[in-house]
């Protein structure tokens, strides 16, 4: 089996190709298949050899895509995305990369000589307005962002090739994941993982929403389980409903510090500064802070035992 993964150059794309490769194998037509080949396709990559098929270039081209989506493509991992907050600023980007890149690969996969298994990253920023204390299943998609209204249509048009078996595919609602080692980004969570990280690592950090903010959240080792769990799950468990929102833990700021302040001590947590930045908090408010997921619970998926787990999963990870 081939597979694909978009954003394969990220953080959580080239953490998902490693633990494929070291699995050897994922679940196919004729029960677990091996893992031939491993393509990441990404507009840049790191340097260095990780050993997969690099391919560089942008997943609205089709010329790009003809060459990531061959006949013996068995799963495609869609993780490519602009992310939120540069959605936001930059409408043009977000609906060429998120909707029509989305829109371009399904196509492909469409002419594939087989539908193969895929899986798109979605996001709890599906969720906006007003909204329940806690949301469930039962809780009506009603983006407020760019970004959350890119998703959700790719969510419907993940569905729509299923049904008309084109795709296999399953759609995965994530939460915040935290935390992301490296260098900031554009999303408008980045301050979640960088309240962590730079302390950590003994730099200041800004935190731009109060210390009250509710963050729905999930580690990097739970989400890429996800991912492959999502993959592996036959069809006939996904039915017609496509979209699962994933289990995670609900954490405000204040938590967030407290819980680094006891693990790794008083002096890393005071480095964090909070600066409002009304841009952010507009864009974070409207995401959901807490979830019950009897679905994804019911379907095998798990999140981390808490807060403190995450945090010294980083830490583990960070050699600290």
């Amino acid at each position: 089996m081939r597979i694909l993964i978009t954003g394969g150059g990220g953080f959580l794309g080239s953490r998902l190709a490693r633990a494929v490769a070291a699995r050897g194998t994922l679940a196919g037509a004729r029960g677990m298949e091996r893992v031939d080949s491993i393509a990441v396709l990404d507009t840049a990559f790191p340097s260095g050899d990780d050993g997969f098929e690099r391919i560089t270039g942008d997943i609205t081209d089709p010329a790009v895509l003809e060459r990531a989506l061959t006949g013996d493509t068995g799963a495609v991992f869609h993780l490519a995305a602009v992310v939120s907050a540069g959605a936001e600023a930059d409408f043009d980007l977000g609906m060429r990369v998120n909707l029509d890149g989305t829109r371009a690969l399904l196509e492909r996969c469409r002419r594939l000589p087989h539908a193969p298994r895929f899986v798109f990253t979605s996001s709890v920023a599906a969720f906006g307005g007003r909204l329940p204390e806690v949301l469930d299943d039962r809780t009506t998609p009603n983006p407020q962002t760019s970004y959350g209204m890119q998703k959700v249509i790719g969510e419907y048009l993940t569905t729509e090739y299923s049904r008309r078996g084109f795709i296999d595919g399953r759609s995965l609602r994530l939460p915040t994941i935290v935390v992301r080692p490296g260098k900031p980004n554009l999303a408008a969570s980045s301050f979640a993982s960088g309240i962590v990280r730079e302390p950590v690592h003994g730099e200041a950090s800004i935190c731009p929403v109060p210390e009250a903010t509710r963050v729905w959240m999930l580690s990097p080792d739970k989400v890429v389980a996800a991912f492959i769990h999502a993959h592996d799950l036959p069809s006939e468990a996904w039915g017609v409903e496509r979209v699962v929102n994933l289990p995670g833990i609900s954490v405000t700021v204040r938590e967030m510090l407290d819980t680094l302040a006891r693990i790794a001590g008083q002096a890393v947590a005071a480095r964090v500064r909070f600066v409002p930045d009304e841009r952010i908090e507009r864009i974070v408010r409207t995401w959901p802070g807490d979830f019950l997921t009897p679905r994804a619970l019911a379907l095998g998926f798990t999140s981390d035992q808490d807060f403190g787990a995450i945090v010294r999963q980083f830490l583990d990870e960070a050699g600290r």
